[in-house]
């Protein structure tokens, strides 16, 4: 374990990054730092589901330096910070009060081992797998190097995050051949003579990265790297990841009715009514769960053979087109499928600061409450 040291705002979004890493939000959205300064020091950090008035007053007077939450404070820019709105209310209060905000939100609903996830484990399901995975978030890297040193390049592309194939790790595959090069003046090759053209035995190793692993695994790819310049290629491509997405879709252990499992979603998510389209004695068994709004994965789930969608926020329309997609539907609404975030956020933040050494308490704040109430 590492020596533990002060941390600072900047260290923190490092450990939001790495358990919700930014590529995976939508493109709409607005994630990481919402207010506050990057360079200031934290070691009590609050977690909440909304940055409310709320939840900074009980940030500031936990005495936290950090508020981090889901729903992003700011979603557009801002034509005035006024205090006649909330928004400038809370932005002003965060400032006076020295509390920094950052948010993760579709990222954190998308990443593995993320929002999805741990709704997906509350239910019961097993073996979940996205439910949309998303394309253009994989890279194929080529680099060529001397036979000599393939194996030291392939240990530093591999600790960096490449190589990753489903339940596989440390995947790559690998060509021999011959590269020529000819070094020019002020060149100090490792290999061959300024001016002479030089023919090595090289190995092509070709690997998967994620796209928020590539600039690590290019840096240490280039340290690692004996020839002072590498010839390589960066591949995008179509492939669609597996382990990140929207929604997840999974089973659980034994099939049961609707009404059965409609209980089990009520007691897991502490909820004492929800919404439901189906019939109550049907059997159901496979289950597909989207924290928040996730009506729009209605055809998704019904073509995965997903016998209920668990989701919030579904509408009239949604609940007709379920009808006629034949898959069940349960509204267990929008903050009680997303609150489980506070406790498994809280919970993962801290365990990689103790990782890193970073003197950081992290709390869930346990204050919140469902906006709209069943009357």
């Amino acid at each position: 374990m590492a020596k533990t040291r002060i941390a600072r705002i900047q260290d923190l979004l490092g450990l939001l990054n790495a358990q919700a890493p930014p590529v995976l939000a939508e493109e709409w959205d607005n994630v990481g730092l919402q207010v506050g300064d990057l360079s200031a020091e934290v070691s009590r950090v609050l977690v909440s589901l909304d940055a409310t008035e709320a939840t900074v007053a009980a940030a500031l007077a936990a005495g936290a330096e950090a508020l981090v939450c889901h729903h992003p404070l700011l979603f557009r820019p801002l034509r005035q910070v006024s205090l006649a709105d909330e928004t400038g209310r809370i932005v002003a209060a965060a400032l006076r009060g020295g509390l920094t905000i950052l948010a993760a939100h579709t990222n954190l609903d998308r990443a593995a081992d993320g929002l999805n996830d741990w709704l997906a484990v509350r239910l019961g399901l097993q073996a979940a797998t996205p439910l949309e995975a998303p394309e253009g978030l994989l890279y194929k890297l080529v680099v060529f190097v001397p036979a000599s040193h393939q194996e030291i390049l392939a240990e530093a592309l591999f600790d960096a995050g490449a190589g990753e194939v489903g339940v596989y790790d440390r995947c790559s595959f690998r060509s021999s051949g011959s590269g020529s090069f000819r070094p020019g003046v002020g060149a100090q090759p490792f290999i061959g003579q300024v001016g002479e053209t030089t023919l090595v035995e090289e190995v092509r190793i070709e690997t998967l990265v994620p796209k928020e692993a590539l600039s690590r695994v290019v840096t240490r790819m280039l340290k690692a790297h004996p020839y002072e310049a590498v010839a390589y290629d960066l591949l995008p491509l179509a492939n669609s990841r597996m382990d990140v997405g929207l929604g997840r879709i999974g089973c659980l252990p034994a099939a049961t009715s609707l009404e059965e499992f409609t209980a089990t979603v009520k007691t897991a998510l502490g909820v004492s009514h929800l919404r439901r389209v189906g019939v109550a004695t049907q059997r159901v068994k496979k289950i597909a769960v989207c924290g928040g709004s996730g009506a729009s994965l209605l055809a998704a789930a019904a073509r995965q053979g997903a016998d209920v969608l668990v989701t919030g926020d579904v509408g009239y329309h949604d609940a007709r087109r379920a009808e006629s997609l034949g898959i069940a539907l349960l509204d267990a609404g929008h903050f009680a499928t997303e609150q489980i975030m506070v406790d498994g956020l809280a919970q993962r933040l801290a365990k990689r600061a103790k990782e890193r050494g970073l003197a950081i308490e992290i709390h869930p704040f346990v204050g919140e409450t469902d906006p709209l109430q069943t009357v």
